[in-house]
């Protein structure tokens, strides 16, 4: 035995053509994915949710009572359950907590925001004064040549 025959090897030869022109053309159909922006170290963190507030002081609980357990998904699930089980009320200090940080950092974001304003703003006022002299070498120009354009309105 040979193996296949010269039918058999054309037919998964054109079957293999066919799938490889239809990924090529998937392909080119993809957007390129653009690169993200650098994160600035300096931005202040976003506040964490009531129930990551709850879990702070939950964590520091379960590895009390199950100090063997190294599972994070054991904390997870435990949490979790026990937050479900929660009444609002029950619920009541955390919340308070997470807005407080809540309005901190709200407090903080504007701090940085004028901060980036303060720095955009000298940015912008060195290049306002090299387009206000490339402005005036043209202004200039057309003095010495002693024609001036104008407007038709």
């Amino acid at each position: 035995m040979k193996g296949k025959s010269k039918a058999e090897t054309n037919n998964t030869d054109a079957k293999l053509k066919k799938r490889g022109s239809a990924t090529e053309k998937v392909s080119k159909r993809q957007p390129k994915k653009q690169k993200k922006a650098a994160k600035d170290p300096n931005r202040p963190k976003r506040p964490p949710s009531a129930f990551f507030v709850f879990m702070e002081e939950f964590r520091q609980e379960f590895k009390r009572e199950n100090p063997d357990n190294k599972s994070v998904s054991a904390v997870g699930k435990a949490a979790g359950a026990r937050w479900k089980s929660m009444s609002d009320a029950d619920k009541a200090p955390y919340v308070e907590k997470a807005e407080k940080r809540k309005s901190d950092y709200n407090k903080n974001m504007e701090a940085y925001n004028k901060k980036l304003e303060g720095t955009n703003v000298e940015e912008e006022e060195e290049s306002d004064e090299k387009s206000r002299s490339e402005v005036h070498d043209d202004e200039e120009d057309e003095d010495e040549t002693g024609e001036e354009e104008e407007d038709d309105d």
